[in-house]
Order: structure tokens, then sequence, then C-alpha cells
């Protein structure tokens, strides 16, 4: 269903506050406006301001998906969501034309850069390999600055023997010791819980909440590398059905997507 302009975050347990994130956001990409009880337009070329007396300034016809509804954006790539600019990046880390097509070859694409924020972010696969968008991982890093006293739980199982221990930190690291990195680099990382509500376009009537033409590998969760600071025995994950950034056990099983750049 089509989403209003606030960030819809479910907080599982209560009491849990969310992370504190300086990094910059996308826009939320809604264009669809709304009085106090229903729709009341689209933002488009050629219609009138579909905003009504009285609920003015609304998300809906401000910023960059406004601005790309109206053929006012200038892009580096492309998009299929409103407001949102990406480029496909290749294995060796080159960056390709937008019709590229994923693959395992030095020259195809693996991974899609955020031209908004500066993100890159993993493509996953569906080969049975390492990064098979289907294996799980339970939360586990043993710094204590991003643990916050709990290091989680490193004997995960979900990863049909890709790694010994299917947990967060074995998967980074795996990724990392790739003999060329992935995407030509070596500094893959844990994104943020604000990095992955950043992939979500709340103007977007259909699940998963992103942009699947530019993120074709659709996993349906990703942990963040945020412990809960209220109780570290949770970490943040972000829920692309709709269920948005909300507190997991770090014993739980889940899917993860790694991001490098942006800090």
């Amino acid at each position: 269903m089509n989403r209003p302009a606030c960030l819809l975050i479910l907080l599982a347990g209560g009491g849990f506050s969310l992370p504190a994130s300086a990094q910059r956001l996308n826009d939320t990409g809604q264009i669809v406006c709304y009085n106090d009880t229903a729709s009341t337009g689209t933002v488009s070329p050629g219609t009138p301001d579909p905003e009504t007396a009285g609920f003015n300034a609304q998300d809906c016809t401000r910023g960059a998906a406004a601005a790309d509804a109206l053929g006012r954006m200038v892009k580096i790539g492309g998009s299929s969501v409103p407001g949102r600019d990406y480029s496909k990046i290749a294995n060796d880390g080159s960056v390709l034309a937008a019709d590229a097509m994923l693959g395992s070859g030095p020259g195809d694409w693996a991974c899609t850069r955020d031209n908004i924020t500066g993100l890159i972010w993993e493509i996953k696969t569906d080969d049975n390999g390492l990064r098979d968008k289907d294996w799980t991982y339970t939360w586990y890093d043993t710094d204590g600055n991003i643990n916050g006293g709990n290091a989680g739980t490193e004997a995960g199982t979900g990863c049909n023997g890709t790694l010994v221990g299917c947990n967060t930190t074995a998967y980074r690291d795996a990724v990392n010791l790739l003999s060329v990195g992935l995407c030509g680099a070596t500094d893959w990382r844990l994104p943020t819980g604000g990095e992955l509500w950043g992939l979500v376009d709340h103007g977007l009537n259909s699940e998963p909440t992103f942009d699947v033409v530019w993120f074709p590998v659709v996993v349906w969760n990703s942990w963040s590398g945020e412990s809960v600071a209220s109780d570290p025995s949770f970490a943040w994950m972000a829920g692309f059905d709709g269920a948005g950034l909300y507190p997991q056990p770090k014993s739980f099983p889940r899917q993860l997507r790694l991001v490098r750049g942006g800090q």
C-alpha cells in the first residue's frame, strides 16, 4: 500500500531507542499527497498541484522524488522509482552502463552505487555460493565499541557450509578476503540502520520496499552493524516487507547486505 510520508518504524518489545545517524538519507519517494482522510492526487507533469487547502507543503511536492516525477531531476545513472539515482558497478569496480547484466565475470554487474548518498551496496547472488541471497547469519562482533558489551552469537548455521560459523563478522571478513575483493574493494562492512532505511521507498505500493530494478536479487531483511543501546543482546535490523527498522535478538538467523563508503 502507499505509505504517507512519515517514518514507519516498528519497535519490537518496547523501550528501544533508535540509533542515531549522521548519514545523509535518500528522499522518501513519496509523490502522493493526502488530506486527513484520503489521497488527493499524485505529482505529475501537466497536472495541478495535488495538495489541498490546509494540507500544504507536504513531502509529496518537496524534494528529489517530486522533482523527478516532474522531469526536473538531473541524474548520473538511473532508477525505476522517483527521487533515486543509481549506477551499476562491475566485479572489477568499474562503472557500467544501465543495461549491464549480473554475472561473475570481471566486467559483470555485482554492486549498485547510490549516487545521492555515495554508498555502494552489494548485490546478492542466487548461485548457492558465498553471497547467496538465501543464507542467514547470527549477529556477532567482538569489537566492544560496536557490540555494546554483548558480542552476540558466533555459531550460526544458516549459510549452507559456505562459512565456519554463519555470523555477520565471518561473512564480512570472507567477502573482504576475496582474491580481488567485491567490486574491486576490500572495505565492506555492515550498514548502519539509517543507511538501510535509506534504501526504503515510502511511495511504493508493493513489496519489497526498494527499487528492485537496481537491487534485483531480493533479501527481505538485513542486519545492521548497530547494537541496541538499551539492550545489547539485540541489534537493529531492517525489514523490507513494510516492517521498517526494528530490534532483533543477536541469536536470530537473518539475511545480510553489505555496504561500503559513506563514512
